[in-house]
């Protein structure tokens, strides 16, 4: 995915806005509360973005921004949802990396992943770190490794359910390292992350909000991160380049979308908005405890790594093949 890819941060003070056409500032909108759907259940990643950004994002626009949960089949429910709203800019949606994986595992899909919205603003990325448990006989990604090569499938790695975004990056690792492993997806990330701390598996990517706390109480060892520089959060975690997997970049990310057709000074002015609220000194305290590293990009850009992943996730799924087990 050209994840983690260097978009330019866009920095901007909630009153510099004034840079918007002449047709914008003469609009009224918004004028009535905007619907922000998640795609993802309470208490997920993508929800605590959306509930962390909906007031100052409010705030900004004077409006209330409310947000609701349509969760369920790989997110596709709420996307169809969000894009088949009246494109005036009261229903708006946060999407997942999931989203262009969805287009390579459902050919019925009802909506087309790139050309089918309106790609707002790129919030940011979620960085995945690799874990073992704590009495693993592993203790580098390249202990790892040599245990796949002398025994290619013996080590079984879990994932949040197949075709997700923690089950690409294991794939992307046995292609890079160039090891075959045994994928055993899970029904969502709780169980998939008690069964890792118990050892009922080897070894599985997770999101860095969620494994943090539990690195930091030693039930986990984190082997490496997915990104291309160690993380504030992790800094003596290395990365998996560094580890001996070269070229080794995995982030999913979280964006905002609209439906087709919203009016270019609409999304305009959602995307200066929502890029300069998830810049706010207080809101990147908020985002750096998470583990939540905001960007903010223009519409333009979001598109396109919209497309490369959609393209990049349709490599990876092929490559995952059959070596999965229920």
């Amino acid at each position: 995915m050209k994840h983690y890819i260097a978009l330019a941060t866009i920095s901007l003070a909630i009153c510099g806005l004034g840079g918007a056409s002449s047709a914008l500032a003469e609009s009224t909108y918004p004028e009535r509360p905007i619907r922000l759907v998640v795609t993802s259940a309470p208490g997920s990643g993508l929800d605590t973005v959306a509930r962390t950004i909906s007031d100052d994002m409010g705030k900004a626009l004077k409006q209330s921004v409310v947000v609701e949960n349509k969760a369920g089949a790989a997110g596709i429910p709420g996307t169809k949802d969000i894009l088949a709203s009246t494109p005036n800019g009261y229903t708006l949606g946060l999407v997942s990396s999931n989203h262009a994986v969805n287009p390579s595992l459902n050919d019925s899909l009802p909506y087309d992943s790139v050309n089918g919205l309106t790609a707002i603003t790129l919030l940011g990325h979620v960085p995945v770190v690799l874990a073992v448990p704590a009495n693993s006989p592993y203790k580098t990604v390249q202990d790892l490794i040599d245990a796949a090569e002398q025994a290619p499938g013996s080590i079984d790695y879990g994932s949040s359910g197949a075709g997700s975004a923690l089950h690409l990056a294991s794939v992307l690792l046995e292609t890079k390292a160039r090891i075959k492993m045994m994928h055993i997806p899970y029904k969502g990330g709780s169980a998939l992350t008690s069964d890792l701390i118990s050892g009922q598996i080897d070894t599985a990517f997770l999101a860095v909000p969620t494994a943090y706390g539990q690195i930091k109480a030693g039930t986990l060892r984190a082997l490496a991160v997915s990104t291309t520089k160690r993380l504030e959060l992790l800094p003596d975690v290395a990365t998996l380049d560094e580890s001996g997997v070269k070229d080794y970049e995995y982030v999913p990310w979280i964006g905002l979308i609209g439906p087709p057709g919203l009016d270019k000074n609409i999304t305009e002015l959602l995307q200066k908005t929502v890029a300069g609220v998830i810049q706010l000194p207080h809101m990147k305290t908020k985002f750096d405890a998470q583990g939540f590293m905001p960007a903010g990009s223009t519409s333009d850009a979001f598109k396109q790594l919209i497309k490369d992943d959609v393209e990049l996730s349709a490599k990876l799924v092929k490559q995952a093949g059959t070596n999965s087990k229920s």
